[in-house]
């Protein structure tokens, strides 16, 4: 795509008005209802909206890293449960069929993804294993041409609407380490599959949780992604790396409505016979905001364009998720402040966003994750130069 930028640009106007005249209507009944709106989420398999970084030949539209975070700028000044229907089968639900999956799997899975045929979620967290991959307890052991698994997966996004799940689960119980994890895909329906319930969560309305309970499930080797055992965890770390990109993206385009919707309350609110926008600090929190986003806008290009050129970006990667997400919620609560006592109230929409970005500094690593990282690799290279 990014080879014929007047296609890009139209993607992206497209896209603008599917914010501006569908999603952005539709907030409060989201809100109020828990629920997104089903003629909403065929326009989206409509528009493509699934198939973002599927490859053209399977139907998707291939967007390199670069289009999809400036795609995702504008899909996210709206609610962010919106993007979530989304989220998870463009990102981390599909990519591991993409990048390890075998030709079999890519030719079969691919296409219905790509137009929302199915939906895929990511299966990994566990109620005692979050952030720390390699220590999921959940075990698939081979028995004849089928894997049986067992265990609990924790906080699945679009598990209830899921048709597939990227699962990953020890086929080396002795193997304790990552080496003994491997990576499947799972038929949501098949017998021995059960959901908790839907999470009540303190924000994000409309985008549905729950926990996963995998019961003597039979699973054909075949849907071993990859073929090979003991890859999951390799698998796993390079779809979050790519996932924290996009959630990064996701932060700038959430921040970029909630910083408009703060500046026109600004603009239009009157005290003592002018714009409280012309007072200095409340221009002094729209300027700080203002720089940080600007910040975090060119921290996710610059990642994003290092990514599409082939580059290692695990450390630029969880610099932009652990920023952006910071910056994000720092945004909201400025906003919260410029509003007074508006900004605590519901009707006006920024105390729902308050509560919705708060998710970003947890999901897809926290930001405490995220500095682990960076600093371990920074002390990686370090030794590496001597």
């Amino acid at each position: 795509m990014i080879r014929d930028p007047e296609t890009f640009e139209a993607l992206l106007d497209s896209v603008r008005r599917f914010v501006h005249e569908r999603l952005v209507p539709a907030e409060n009944e989201v809100a109020e209802t828990d629920e997104i709106p089903s003629a909403i989420v065929q326009e989206m398999r409509e528009m493509g909206l699934f198939g973002l970084t599927i490859p053209e030949s399977y139907g998707g539209l291939e967007l390199t890293m670069e289009e999809e975070s400036r795609l995702l700028f504008e899909l996210c000044k709206t609610s962010p449960a919106f993007r979530s229907v989304i989220g998870t089968t463009v990102g981390i639900g599909s990519q591991g069929i993409l990048m390890d999956g075998t030709q079999a799997q890519k030719d079969y899975y691919l296409p219905k993804l790509a137009t929302g045929e199915l939906m895929a979620s990511f299966a990994l967290t566990e109620p005692e294993a979050g952030s720390d991959a390699a220590s999921l307890r959940t075990t698939a052991i081979l028995d004849g041409e089928h894997y049986v698994v067992n265990g609990t997966k924790r906080y699945i996004t679009n598990a209830p609407h899921s048709s597939i799940f990227t699962l990953m689960a020890r086929t080396n119980p002795k193997d304790k380490g990552a080496s003994g994890v491997s990576a499947f895909i799972v038929d949501a329906k098949s017998p021995g599959i059960s959901l908790g319930k839907i999470d009540k969560k303190m924000g994000q309305k409309g985008a549905h949780t729950c926990d996963v309970i995998f019961d003597n499930v039979r699973v054909p080797a075949a849907n071993l992604i990859g073929g090979q055992e003991g890859r999951g965890f390799k698998t796993a770390m390079k779809v979050l790396e790519k996932g924290r990109i996009h959630v990064a993206a996701v932060c700038v385009g959430v921040a970029q409505r909630i910083l408009d919707d703060a500046l026109r309350y600004a603009v239009d609110r009157k005290q003592f016979g002018q714009s409280i926008g012309d007072f200095q600090l409340v221009q002094a929190m729209l300027a700080d905001s203002q720089a940080e986003l600007y910040a975090a806008e060119c921290m996710v290009i610059d990642a994003a364009r290092k990514r599409d050129e082939g580059r290692a970006v695990a450390t630029e990667a969880s610099c932009c998720k652990m920023f952006a997400s910071e910056m994000c919620g720092r945004v909201a609560d400025r906003a919260v402040q410029i509003l007074g006592g508006a900004g605590y109230v519901a009707d006006y929409g920024i105390e729902r966003f308050y509560r919705d970005v708060r998710l970003f500094r947890l999901y897809e690593g926290t930001t405490q994750i995220q500095q682990l990282i960076i600093g371990r690799n920074m002390m990686r290279e370090a030794r590496a130069a001597r």
